[in-house]
């Protein structure tokens, strides 16, 4: 992704800079209900950035993982790895067949890495060990192995 990789969103961009609160108050609620319509957006730019901001949230609720649920069918790949790190990050066990689904695929982008990381499940060492040092970029080879190692030990890792 570019560093000029941004939303043609004006609210997105406000969310980006975190200048626009989703959480604690009814404007913030509104802004939220906002950013989970985004993710259904036709635009794939603003659906990623939608998908990827919400995932980042602290907030939890049945509307946030409905959304993130949804995401994480998307027909974009990237939509759906931030979509699986943002269920991770909630519910491992809710997360790990889409986890499965992600690295059975022909492309595996970080965020699938690192929500794999989080779920830390053995059933998962079988579908990353392909992906271990598998991109000659020293910096996702990383993240594969640490995935591995939190699936090997069964330990979660932020």
């Amino acid at each position: 992704m570019s560093e000029d990789y941004y939303p043609a969103s004006d609210f997105l961009n406000a969310v980006i800079a975190e200048s626009v609160p989703l959480a604690g108050s009814t404007f913030a609620d509104k802004n939220l209900r906002h950013l989970i319509e985004l993710t259904r957006d036709d635009d794939l730019a603003k659906r990623d950035w939608a998908t990827m901001l919400l995932s980042q949230q602290e907030v939890d609720t049945p509307q946030v993982r409905e959304a993130l649920l949804a995401a994480a069918g998307d027909k974009e790949e990237i939509v759906r790895a931030e979509a699986l790190l943002g269920l991770a990050q909630r519910d491992p066990k809710l997360a790990l067949p889409y986890a499965i689904s992600a690295l059975c695929s022909d492309c595996v982008s970080v965020p699938v890495f690192e929500a794999v990381a989080l779920i830390a499940d053995a059933s998962l060492v079988e579908h990353i060990r392909p992906w271990v040092d598998a991109s000659g970029d020293d910096r996702i080879d990383k993240l594969a192995q640490d995935a591995l190692e939190a699936c090997t030990l069964g330990v979660s890792r932020p």
